[in-house]
């Protein structure tokens, strides 16, 4: 694998793992908080997923690096600032209200695991076969939220209003998960990731039907927003992420 080829990797994989930890730590965020008992155990569990699917990509850039898996996975959650990090904005914003955080995991479940179902067939092995292990444990989550979504879009009309209104916010959010890097196109020439327009197209068609048997209305005349940049709100998760472990850079835990 030649450098550049090797860095565009990496760079993916930490996208991934920025995701990955950001939305689970905003998830971890209701628990004690979710409207019934089940839920706050079910979703806390889907929080967990993801941090873990975090460390899982963190240790294969490690590993394409030559590195230490613990050490680099320690230092690129705990010790990168805001601008260093790669997270789609939608992952980041606060988990406003639960019809919010629903829509959000529903969105970006239903991207995942359009991406996963691709990476599984990647020509560079480790990457297949950490997706396979991944969408194993990920197809639960997909089945969970769109129950949710469903239950609320064809709820109340109060929880119909909620969810339309957080369709409105999220949707240029959603849709900037598929803005490609420069880089990614050295990744699909040598077969190690899909066309991210390939993508777009499958996760369009799944979501576009689902939530409109849901009532919902979908966004016209909607703008992406772009990934490389982030909004406030990443700034001050990662000060209470990251609080602990940058009082003593040397510790072991």
């Amino acid at each position: 694998m030649n450098p550049e080829l090797k860095q565009a990797l990496v760079d993916y994989l930490l996208a991934m793992a920025d995701d990955e930890l950001i939305l689970g730590h905003r998830n971890s965020e209701w628990c004690g908080h979710a409207p019934i008992l089940e839920e706050d155990i079910a979703f806390a569990n889907i929080a967990l997923d993801e941090i873990g699917h975090a460390i899982v990509w963190y240790e294969l850039a490690a590993d394409v690096l030559g590195e230490e898996r613990d050490t680099y996975a320690n230092r690129k959650v705990y010790f990168r600032d805001a601008h260093e990090y790669q997270n789609a904005q939608m992952v980041e914003l606060p988990k406003g209200d639960w019809a919010f955080t629903m829509l959000r995991q529903y969105l970006f479940d239903q991207f995942e695991m359009v991406r996963l179902e691709k990476l599984t067939q990647s020509s560079y092995a480790p990457l297949a076969e950490a997706a396979a292990k991944i969408r194993t444990e990920e197809m639960y989550h997909p089945r969970h939220t769109q129950a949710w979504v469903r239950r609320l879009g064809l709820g109340t009309d109060e929880s119909h209003r909620r969810m339309q209104t957080a369709l409105d916010e999220l949707w240029p959010y959603a849709l900037a998960l598929f803005e490609a890097s420069t880089r990614e196109t050295l990744l699909i020439q040598a077969g190690y990731i899909p066309d991210t327009s390939i993508l777009k197209a499958t996760w369009l068609e799944r979501v576009t039907i689902y939530l409109q048997e849901t009532g919902l209305t979908m966004p016209t005349n909607v703008v992406a927003l772009s990934r490389t940049h982030h909004t406030e709100h990443l700034a001050a998760l990662l000060s209470d992420l990251q609080q602990i472990a940058r009082l003593d850079a040397h510790a072991r835990w």
